[in-house]
């Protein structure tokens, strides 16, 4: 959520921000109202309490002196029963300015194009060329099927829909697509890092996915616990409450996961295959870093996964993210949306494989993450930018679907040879 600072000395910056969002503005005047109804009560609060101190005091000398008291301690049972009740009222306050706060979405970059859903995300470059091929082709799920690389009846049988058994060369290539995303990153600098799959509901609070998306987490009553839909919440929230040291930012983690969507409000889209599933695996990148270098690693997180993409030797195209599709906590996000030729009657499409995100201090002002500003004087919020470096199954299949062969065959990229150790799925015998 946005810093209660930004809202007293710059609301107007706020208010053009949801404005072009499209949100009604009635939840930002909601914090500043409930805001200062809360400065006032606790004000009154304090004076009260000095005036406490008065009557204290007077209780104390009128006792030594001998004289009555009965005035002043029923002049003191008023004020302790009045600080009391503007403490019940400033905590309610703050409780209603805080609850309205997070429904008030990042600050949006200038970059941001505005636009009602993901049908107008502008499309900023395209890496590579389409594969022409002059044969007729398989989509990834006849491919599957021949190459005898999944199953999703048996895994719909005994999980149901969304779900899969990975089968011989597809569970190879899965991990090989993991171990090339992070040995790249470990080269780039990255603190590799294994997360729980599982986090307790307040730093899915913290990290900016709850309230919005309550729809879209798999929850363990039983345990309060929710399955992670994606590492970055893990690995932010593992400094919930920290004070860093300037001199020890940015930190870079690389986080490995298995990842857990319920995939609300999907039904009847990409139902078949492996394209939308309820679990799969991702190498995920995060930075935290001061805020004057929050953009600086934005553009080179993005250009860190072009390269990973662009290494396997897949044509896409980076669409930046119109305010109609973009989350409440980013200032901004690109998408990589690769080639998949199976898509749309084979006619192809492009489908979004990783999104990179600035989240600016949205996070860290929830979860109470800073760092020592000047010399331990001066606290600041860090911001936190994050992005995909790898997931499956979807590379899986785009790989699949550019590289298919007039022989039913896939060849895999040079760059996962020593990782597979086959260049070629076959078709079996």
């Amino acid at each position: 959520m946005l810093d209660i600072k930004l809202f007293r000395d710059n609301l107007r910056l706020i208010k053009d921000s949801e404005k072009k969002r499209g949100n009604d503005l009635k939840n930002v005047e909601a914090v500043v109202k409930n805001d200062e109804l809360w400065r006032n009560a606790i004000k009154r609060v304090e004076d009260l309490k000095r005036k406490r101190n008065v009557v204290s005091e007077k209780i104390n000398a009128l006792k030594k002196s001998g004289k009555s008291i009965s005035k002043e301690v029923k002049d003191m049972k008023k004020v302790v029963a009045d600080i009391k009740e503007l403490d019940d009222k400033a905590a309610k306050y703050l409780e209603k300015r805080d609850s309205v706060r997070v429904l008030v979405g990042n600050i949006l970059h200038e970059s941001v194009p505005k636009g009602k859903d993901d049908s107008e995300n502008v499309p900023v470059k395209f890496v590579g060329k389409k594969p022409t091929f002059n044969f007729k082709i398989k989509d990834h799920i006849e491919l599957g099927e021949n190459l005898d690389l999944f199953d999703t009846d048996s895994a719909s049988k005994v999980a149901g829909p969304r779900f899969y058994y990975g089968k011989n060369e597809l569970v190879l290539l899965e991990l090989a697509l993991l171990r090339y995303a992070i040995d790249y990153m470990r080269k780039k600098g990255f603190d590799l890092i294994s997360t729980p799959s599982m986090l307790r509901p307040n730093f899915l609070w913290g990290g900016g996915f709850l309230p919005q998306h309550a729809d879209d987490v798999y929850y363990i009553k039983e345990e309060e616990l929710c399955l992670l839909g994606t590492s970055e919440y893990a690995l932010i929230a593992q400094h919930s409450d920290d004070t860093l040291k300037a001199k020890n930012l940015p930190k870079r983690y690389a986080g490995f996961s298995f990842c857990y969507r319920p995939e609300a409000g999907t039904h009847g889209r990409d139902s078949k295959g492996i394209f939308r599933l309820h679990q799969f695996s991702k190498i995920e990148q995060i930075i935290l870093c001061k805020p004057e270098e929050s953009w600086k690693y934005f553009e080179m997180l993005q250009e860190y996964t072009e390269e990973i993409i662009k290494n396997l030797g897949l044509h896409f195209r980076v669409v930046n993210i119109c305010t109609g599709d973009l989350s409440h906590k980013n200032a901004k996000q690109y998408d990589i949306e690769v080639w998949l030729p199976g898509q749309n009657n084979k006619k192809g499409a492009y489908r979004e494989i990783t999104s990179c995100s600035n989240c600016t201090n949205y996070q860290s002002v929830r979860l109470n993450i800073r760092y020592w500003k000047d010399e331990y004087k001066v606290k600041d919020y860090v911001h936190i930018v994050n992005n995909t470096a790898i997931a499956t199954p979807r590379t899986v299949i785009a790989i699949l679907e550019n590289f298919q062969q007039r022989d039913g065959s896939v060849k895999v990229p040079k760059v996962l040879w020593n990782y597979t150790g086959f260049k070629v799925i076959k078709p079996k015998k």
